[in-house]
Order: structure tokens, then sequence, then C-alpha cells
């Protein structure tokens, strides 16, 4: 398994950095394709920004593209729990609120939905796991 090794300077987005990396290669091993990162507005930052032919049940079930909104959450150990458990209440708010500043902004009119990878390192850095949560946040 892969290994985080930090440089001496800012080791925490470093970290993230790393993490969101590892997201992206996840992604488009799934078959997603990455359109941007780290995308900003005034409300907060989307981490990754894809798109995936997906059935659209809203619309009769056609295969369609789905805009994905990605929130990478990397975790060194468990002592405040596991990257996903990092996703609390306030958190996934927060990403319904950008998520929605991103559709605005990109004049997006078709599906979306809210994803999380959660990228799991031991304390000593050794990669544990990255899982990808589909429809992780409802729209709400």
């Amino acid at each position: 398994m892969a290994e985080f090794v930090p440089r001496q300077t800012a080791p925490r987005r470093q970290l993230g950095d790393w993490g969101e990396q590892l997201a992206r290669h996840t992604l488009q091993a799934a078959g997603l394709v990455i359109v941007e990162h780290n995308w900003r507005c005034a409300a907060g930052e989307i981490d990754i920004v894809a798109q995936e032919l997906e059935a659209d049940y809203g619309q009769g079930g056609a295969v369609v593209p789905w805009l994905v909104l990605v929130e990478v959450r990397t975790r060194r150990g468990f002592a405040y729990g596991s990257a996903l458990q990092s996703i609390t209440p306030r958190k996934a708010a927060k990403m319904r609120q950008v998520a929605r500043h991103y559709v605005r902004a990109r004049g997006w009119t078709g599906p979306w939905r809210l994803d999380v990878v959660g990228v799991q390192l031991d304390r000593q850095g050794q990669l544990q796991s990255v899982e990808h949560i589909r429809h992780a946040v409802s729209d709400g």
C-alpha cells in the first residue's frame, strides 16, 4: 500500500493534496471524468468536480451525464474518527450550500449529486483504505 510522507512545510495541506490526488485517480478508475478541482466561491470550496453517465430515474431512467461534486476527507489515524465519520451534519449542510452555488454559477440544468471520498491512513501514514460513497449527502 502507498505511504504518505510529508515534507517539512505545511504537512496538513500536503496530506490533503495527496488525498485529493488519490481520490481523483480512484474516481477516474471508476469511470468518472474529472472536470475541475479546488473550485472556490465565497461560500467555500468543492474539492473535485466530475461527470458520470448514470440513469436519471427522475427522467424515466434515461442514461444522462450527472454532475458529481466530491468532498475528499483524508485522515491519519482514528483519534478523531475515520475520514468518512468527519462528514458531520454541519459539513453536509456546507457541502449542499457550496454545491448549489456551483450549479448556479455553471448553469447546470441536469441531475447532480454530492459524493464523498474518504482516504484513511494509519498513524504511521500507511494507506488503509480509499472509499468512494456515491450520493453520500442528499440535496435535502
